[in-house]
């Protein structure tokens, strides 16, 4: 069962110290562990931590990335109202 999580608890892991989520068509990944596994490097990860990245995402990946890495980083999705 997924998490359901609000907009402030996206924006409050906006950190690697605090966690650092993103968002992607609503759903929210901890990116936390794989920040220096990120092949883009650590970079663009830290810049859009704590927000909606889905057009960062959707620029220069495509859906085979999205289904090999939802499995291990999903933690739950952004409440409806929530969304940014």
């Amino acid at each position: 069962m997924s998490k359901n999580f609000s907009a402030s608890d996206l924006s409050e892991h906006n950190t690697v110290e605090k966690g650092l989520w993103i968002s992607v068509d609503g759903s929210v990944f901890d990116m936390t562990s794989f920040v220096d596994e990120h092949p883009g490097g650590s970079k663009i990860l830290k810049r859009v931590g704590g927000k909606d990245a889905s057009k960062q995402f959707w620029k220069y990946h495509n859906e085979s990335v999205m289904k090999k890495y939802t499995p291990k980083l999903k933690i739950g999705t952004l409440e409806e109202k929530a969304k940014l």
